[in-house]
């Protein structure tokens, strides 16, 4: 085999692959042995077929048969003595190769291959102490979230106008226009009067603010028209923050009991938020002190991924709206090619950092073991309130690319937990 490289860029490379006369006959006569050996010709005893009558008769299908053999075997080969790691490969078609028996085979593959830098310092990077702890104001705040999330909503008894901070009852009968929700169906909604909450794309609190039970009412949002009657007007019964509620939460005893869970609960939510800013601080820092260029081909895999979770993410955002929910105007129609541009720096650096990580990963040892798959499956089972084994099917159901990706996701993560835990706090 000879090969010949042409460097087309800092990660793409022309390779110019031969494969020699002797051993593309040798081939071509392994296939024809073979051929021999399966097909039936009248007048010949099996396998005694003479090699002409196989040529005239089979010429192009053996052809074809050692062109797949030949060219996945000796990109291979050349792979492995150029020492490139490909992220992707561009192979002629097979139907356009031409090939002839006791010539030599030569082809062309594009590839763009893995950068090859020095890893910087990752080890002992020294970080600033984040001083943030928990105030009695913050613990203070969490406990009146607690009271009204505990709170018992009470219709109001005297008929009285609808002033702000009321909560409203409303009954939606009708939204109307051309940016009215498909398959609308009437609806009873709670809203706080005076919070500029749309519903169905409308904000209702003009046209809430003033009026009493029974009366109807009607605002605009943006090409439709949302009406409907005030049902009730209802009110939010706080209960005291004592014993009693405390008890009536759990097993404690005392409020002071049930404070100081709280107050635990917030340290140890602040304790991962402060561990994550380390961690970002350092995720900036890999990105900005290597200096290489990376493949295109995992920057528009990247882009791709960004774009289908985004438009995800403005899918829900309109399934929310259409049912009067999402506390927020729906998205309008998504422009993939804008958010691709817009979104092409942040692609370049998940890449960067990937590549970084995963160097990190293969020079300390660190791999992904199935138990952290399963773990992984696990956690996303817990997510999505469904059994682990519903995940690993899906996982399998969607292909090899995905638990790949899955994979290189959670080396990532356990490559930048060795980084951080070998960060060093400076106080």
């Amino acid at each position: 085999m000879k090969l010949d490289v042409t460097e087309l860029g800092p990660v793409k490379r022309a390779v110019r692959i031969e494969v020699s006369a002797e051993d593309v006959s040798r081939r071509f006569q392994d296939v024809y042995a073979e051929l021999r050996s399966q097909v039936h010709i009248p007048g010949f005893r099996a396998g005694k077929a003479p090699q002409a009558l196989l040529e005239k008769r089979y010429a192009k299908t053996v052809e074809d048969d050692v062109i797949r053999q030949l060219i996945p075997e000796y990109y291979s080969k050349a792979m492995k003595e150029t020492g490139f790691k490909p992220v992707a490969v561009d192979l002629p078609p097979l139907e356009r190769i031409k090939i002839k028996n006791g010539t030599p085979l030569v082809f062309t593959t594009t590839v763009e291959i893995k950068p090859v830098f020095e890893l910087r310092e990752y080890k002992g990077v020294t970080l600033k102490q984040d001083k943030r702890a928990i105030t009695d104001e913050e613990l203070d705040k969490a406990m009146q979230v607690l009271r009204h999330q505990h709170a018992q909503i009470e219709t109001v008894p005297e008929d009285r106008e609808i002033a702000a901070e009321d909560i409203v009852q409303v009954a939606i009968e009708r939204v109307e226009g051309t940016g009215a929700p498909s398959g609308f169906k009437p609806e009873t909604h709670l809203i706080r009067a005076g919070d500029k909450t749309p519903l169905y794309g409308a904000v209702l609190d003009e046209a809430i603010i003033g009026k009493r039970k029974g009366a109807a009412f009607e605002a605009s949002g943006p090409a439709l028209t949302v009406r409907g009657t005030v049902q009730a007007l209802k009110h939010k019964v706080l209960p005291e923050l004592d014993d009693e509620f405390a008890k009536d939460l759990g097993e404690y005893k005392t409020l002071a009991e049930l404070r100081d869970k709280v107050k635990t609960q917030l340290e140890h939510s602040l304790k991962r938020d402060i561990e994550e800013t380390y961690k970002d601080l350092l995720m900036k820092r890999m990105v900005e002190i290597h200096h290489f260029d990376v493949p295109e081909s995992l920057v528009q895999r990247e882009l791709d991924a960004m774009v289908h979770a985004e438009r995800s993410r403005q899918q829900r955002l309109r399934q929310l709206a259409s049912h009067g929910e999402g506390g927020g105007e729906a998205p309008s129609s998504f422009d993939a090619r804008k958010f691709r541009e817009e979104s092409l720096p942040t692609a370049q650096q998940r890449v960067k950092l990937g590549l970084v990580l995963e160097a990190v990963a293969e020079k300390e040892g660190i791999a992904v073991a199935e138990a952290d798959i399963i773990e992984e499956c696990r956690q996303m089972a817990r997510a999505m309130q469904v059994d682990v084994a519903e995940v690993i099917k899906m996982l399998k159901a969607s292909g090899e690319d995905a638990i790949e990706d899955l994979r290189a996701r959670i080396l990532a993560e356990k490559a930048l937990q060795f980084v951080y835990e070998k960060a060093i706090i400076q106080v």
